[in-house]
């Protein structure tokens, strides 16, 4: 075995990296770290992108650092700009490759990618590490999920089940290949500008303006976070609206791997031991437990998810064409509404509130099919997740596991909650 190639693919950070502590493991000459970069023409079933121009420009500083972190290693992310499925098979045979290590996603689109790189010829190994718990530490096959959370985190508490310790960055790693060849690596710079795009402009309306992708950034704020005691008031503060620190924002780096959540939550724990767990700090665990338990039911239902129906019975999935439009442009007539889907349109982000008012309004008074929704959010989020994006959708469709059917939230009366003085929807008034 002279060769391995490293597949990036949701897991782009060198901190508590499973995939490459296994690949180093192997014992091969060379080691090259490769990335594929998603398509930036695919349109959903709905018409519009996949990625949108805010993920675009997100991916791209993510990838841009994990190249310079790489580089500190003496190593080298090579970039690709076409389908795993096409590039990988081609690069492996030019270096006299046969193996490859990624992530184990389980999402259709994701384990289609790694079944065709099979077909290909190419030996594939795929390692489970995006959830805080392994699913070998769980009281039950995964195929034994609970059907609702609750169970499952009363279980998982009563177990008294703890995340394995984060891995630290290799002190060094195999070379890369020596003779790359050269139709590569010239198309690193353009195929990553090609990603980027036209850079949209800051709104400065929005305290996420000035954050970055990559894993540089992604520890930095954590630790800032940490530092300034902002676990202590995070149950208080998680369903606000305005600003930064109402929430710890860790999904943003969480969604594309730049943050390890293993190493999220032992940063947690040792802040804790010093300054004091308290049940704010506790409900950081609580979300991460509801990221492992989407992350789990993807693994128990796979494509099942993506049906219409999710997991419920045969249902009639209506869609209204133009009532859709409306909600994506923020122009439903409904002020809170239109003022968080304007958001998410000049910012790319979305508090989790007011993710779960415009969804239920979306399916629930408008009448469209939830599906059209996910896509829609996967497009725009800077955070988005595949696992937490359709689990959520599900969840308030009533497709899910939600054990009540559905939620369906009144956007008046939630504007009356969160938003008493109108701060938030003055701010969002205009697009």
């Amino acid at each position: 075995m002279s060769t391995v190639l490293l597949w990036l693919r949701n897991d782009l950070r060198l901190h508590d990296q499973p995939v490459l502590h296994a690949a180093c493991r192997m014992g091969a000459q060379y080691l090259l770290p490769v990335l594929c970069l998603p398509d930036i023409q695919a349109r959903t079933r709905w018409g519009f992108a996949r990625i949108g121009q805010h993920r675009r420009t997100w991916l791209t500083k993510t990838i841009q650092n994990l190249a310079e972190n790489f580089h500190e290693l003496r190593s080298q992310l090579l970039i690709l700009n076409a389908p795993a499925a096409k590039a990988l098979p081609a690069l492996a045979q030019a270096l006299g490759a046969d193996i490859i290590v990624c992530e184990d996603i389980a999402a259709p689109d994701e384990q289609a990618e790694v079944e065709a790189l099979r077909a290909s010829g190419l030996q594939v190994h795929t390692v489970w590490h995006s959830s805080l718990l392994h699913q070998d530490q769980l009281p039950w096959p995964v195929r034994q999920l609970p059907d609702v959370f609750t169970p499952f985190r009363q279980a998982v508490e009563h177990a008294k089940l703890q995340p394995y310790p984060p891995l630290p960055v290799p002190e060094a790693l195999p070379r890369v290949p020596p003779h790359i060849p050269n139709e590569y690596l010239r198309e690193q710079i353009p195929a990553l500008s090609a990603l980027a795009g036209p850079s949209p402009s800051l709104d400065t309306r929005s305290a996420i303006a000035l954050l970055q992708g990559g894993e540089s950034a992604a520890l930095a704020h954590l630790r800032q976070y940490l530092a300034r005691g902002l676990p202590h008031s995070y149950k208080r503060t998680r369903n606000g609206l305005v600003g930064l620190d109402y929430s710890s924002k860790w999904s943003l780096w969480l969604a594309t791997g730049a943050l390890s959540p293993r190493q999220a939550y032992a940063e947690l724990r040792q802040f804790e031991a010093t300054r004091g767990a308290t049940e704010s700090s506790y409900w950081l665990w609580f979300e991460l437990l509801w990221r492992d338990y989407f992350r789990f039911l993807h693994m128990q239902h796979g494509r099942a998810l993506y049906r219409a129906r999710g997991l419920g019975p045969e249902l009639a999935t209506p869609h209204d064409d133009q009532n859709f439009a409306a909600w994506c442009s923020g122009q439903t007539g409904k002020t809170l509404v239109d003022a968080a889907m304007r958001e998410l349109a000049a910012t790319g982000y979305l508090s989790n509130r007011l993710r779960q008012v415009a969804a239920s309004y979306l399916i629930h008074d408008l009448g469209c099919d939830w599906r059209a929704g996910a896509a829609w959010f996967e497009s725009q989020l800077l955070d988005y997740d595949v696992y937490s994006n359709q689990g959520n959708w599900l969840y308030i469709a009533g497709r899910g596991t939600d054990p009540q059917g559905g939620r369906r939230f009144d956007p008046v009366k939630q504007a009356a909650t969160y938003d008493a003085d109108g701060a938030y929807q003055r701010l969002w008034g205009k697009a």
